[in-house]
């Protein structure tokens, strides 16, 4: 992932649920052409929706950008421009990924209220659609997985894996659907360790 690690209090939410088991929850990720902002585009998404545990809808597409693919973007994600000849443009698909998002209870995502997320609404704005991340629940394991590095810093997926016991390839990794497939198996396990519990803010609702 492609990530701005900046404080965004607007994209900040908390999930309301403690049954994770009867929640319908999204894991996302996107790959880009470079860091937030308006010259840049989305060139990979994926949407996995769990009810529990149990992946039950996946959507997986990359978009060609109509612009070139930044060198230092390429080296991140891998994806050149010539593979991306021929691939919809994102307003072709931008309606499906907004109404799957519409569908989600709980959005889980890495760096994603300062990324991911006002990444997706700066473009569904852009084709004419309501910028909805922001108002999602979300937990973010990036902010939320403090706990799982030694100094308390924020963590790459890599280490949260590794805190979590989830296997996790660096040569895989940065490909949208294997970064949500771990993040997701890293969320389930940290739950089952006690933590992305937020039991607290249930309470005090």
């Amino acid at each position: 992932m492609m990530a701005s690690v900046v404080s965004s209090p607007a994209m900040s939410r908390h999930s309301p649920f403690s049954r994770i088991d009867m929640t319908i929850t999204m894991g996302l990720d996107i790959e880009t052409t470079g860091f937030l902002g308006p010259d840049h585009r989305i060139v990979e998404v994926y949407l996995g929706i769990w009810k529990g545990e149990k992946l039950i809808w996946k959507y997986e597409q990359r978009i060609d950008p109509e612009r070139s693919m930044p060198a230092e973007a390429q080296r991140v994600h891998g994806i050149s421009s010539t593979d991306l000849i021929g691939q919809p443009k994102w307003a072709d698909v931008a309606p499906t990924i907004h109404k799957a998002i519409t569908k989600a209870e709980l959005m889980v995502w890495h760096n994603g209220n300062d990324f991911d997320g006002p990444f997706l609404d700066q473009e569904f704005s852009r084709v004419g659609l309501s910028p909805i991340c922001k108002t999602k629940t979300s937990l973010d394991t990036m902010l939320e997985g403090v706990w799982s590095t030694h100094n308390g810093k924020k963590p790459r997926l890599e280490e949260l894996c590794f805190a979590c016991g989830v296997p996790y390839d660096p040569a895989l990794a940065h490909a949208a659907a294997y970064d949500v497939d771990r993040m997701m198996q890293a969320f389930f396990e940290g739950r089952k360790m006690g933590f992305f519990n937020l039991t607290n803010q249930e309470q005090a609702a």
